[in-house]
């Protein structure tokens, strides 16, 4: 893989394990138009490069993804042409995430949010600081949680629990995601690199073809599912884009006070 392809990730390749970092520390490494574009491309190029074995995702700074940028969110608001792009985008992101072969680590270390938390999920291991928090707070923006949400929670944690998160948008602690099977393992936050670090290794000196067609056989189901969900759930999601509260939501956010939404 070839470092100079993005715009806000760094790439980097040891031991025929690549690390990708979600790299806009400044700004919690949320998603702007620039790291969206990135990502419709970097499970694919994982997939074919072949250097690569195993990869790790993770964040800069002390974050791993606040979620989407507002200031870019503000752009999108009511923008028909550009929702549209986006919402297409957010489902190549989906379709190669379940279709890339490799394993691939979440490292966590801070908060993984919206799409930053779906990034996390479409993982096959996620290991997290004791810090983090994991949440899917779309509806809290007036959107439908149409990038991912919809589909990995349910799966994980079951309809109940999935459910409890998000319809109301709320936050779960590392720990307890843990618990309820969201995640693979919270760890303290000094043993984190070291424990994937030795997952990714495990992987790439196991059975990787083995490994390989194993990992596609568990998402083949996911994709079937995938179908269903993300196509209605990426498109309502659009519709929402296009919402009075949507711009309520965004234009609260900014001035730091909560939402007044009046349902159009």
């Amino acid at each position: 893989m070839n470092p100079d392809d993005y715009g806000a990730l760094e790439v980097s390749t040891v031991d025929r394990i690549t690390t990708v970092v979600l790299n806009r520390p400044e700004a919690r490494n949320a998603i702007n138009a620039v790291l969206h574009d990135d990502l419709t491309r970097v499970f694919t190029d994982l997939d074919q490069d072949p250097d690569t074995d195993v990869a790790i995702l993770t964040g800069a700074g002390g974050s791993f993804c606040a979620g989407g940028d507002i200031p870019w969110l503000r752009q999108l608001a009511g923008n028909v042409s550009e929702v549209e792009r986006v919402i297409r985008a957010d489902r190549r992101i989906t379709e190669s995430a379940l279709t890339l072969e490799k394993p691939i680590l979440a490292k966590v270390d801070g908060p993984a949010v919206g799409l930053g938390c779906s990034l996390a999920l479409y993982c096959d291991f996620v290991y997290a600081s004791e810090r983090s928090v994991f949440g899917d707070p779309h509806v809290s923006v007036g959107l439908v949680a149409g990038d991912g949400g919809a589909l990995l929670w349910p799966q994980l944690v079951g309809y109940a629990r999935a459910r409890r998160y998000l319809l109301t948008g709320d936050f779960i602690k590392g720990p307890e995601a843990a618990e309820i099977g969201l995640i693979t393992e919270c760890v303290p936050g000094d043993e984190l690199d070291d424990t994937v670090q030795a997952m990714a290794e495990r992987m790439r000196d196991g059975a990787r073809i083995a490994i390989k067609y194993t990992k596609a056989s568990i998402n083949a189901g996911l994709r079937q599912v995938a179908n269903a969900v993300v196509d209605r759930a990426a498109s309502t999601e659009g519709i929402t884009m296009m919402t009075e509260d949507f711009k309520i939501a965004l234009d609260a956010f900014l001035a730091k006070e909560p939402p007044k939404f009046i349902g159009r």
